[in-house]
């Protein structure tokens, strides 16, 4: 799951070896490779060529991710190659999805969207220290 060069010498032998001994994994992991790039380069022009080399291959599960592609392509071209992203609507989802677990079956809903909304005006959450808490006392 880490990058190649990220790997310990170890890894690095036992990774080689493990490529050696599978053509359609070595083929896979071209094709991986090819892909995180695309993602981490943000180049969605590149797309369309990726899925026409996977296609090449006779890798099932690759087709099946190249037809989901493809299914919404707007999006997903939209998706790899502009600067905007729905990050931070996810964190906020989320944020309320720990608070709604951190109270199951403990609170009703009205509690539940105090919470919610207390959380929502504070600003982010500042590590407490050992004098802020004798403060409290």
């Amino acid at each position: 799951m880490r990058h190649p060069d990220r790997l310990g010498d170890e890894e690095r032998r036992q990774f080689t070896a493990v490529l050696a001994r599978c053509p359609e994994l070595t083929a896979l992991h071209g094709h991986v490779r090819a892909f995180a790039e695309i993602l981490t380069t943000r180049s969605g022009q590149h797309l369309k060529d990726w899925i026409t080399a996977t296609r090449a291959d006779d890798l099932p599960g690759l087709h099946t991710f190249a037809t989901g592609l493809e299914k919404d392509w707007d999006a997903v071209v939209q998706g790899l190659t502009t600067c905007w992203n729905s990050g931070p609507v996810e964190g906020r989802v989320n944020h309320i999805k720990m608070i709604k677990r951190q109270m199951f079956g403990r609170a009703k809903l009205p509690l539940l969207r105090k919470r919610v909304l207390l959380t929502a005006t504070r600003p982010a959450a500042q590590p407490v220290t050992t004098t802020d808490r004798s403060s409290d006392s």
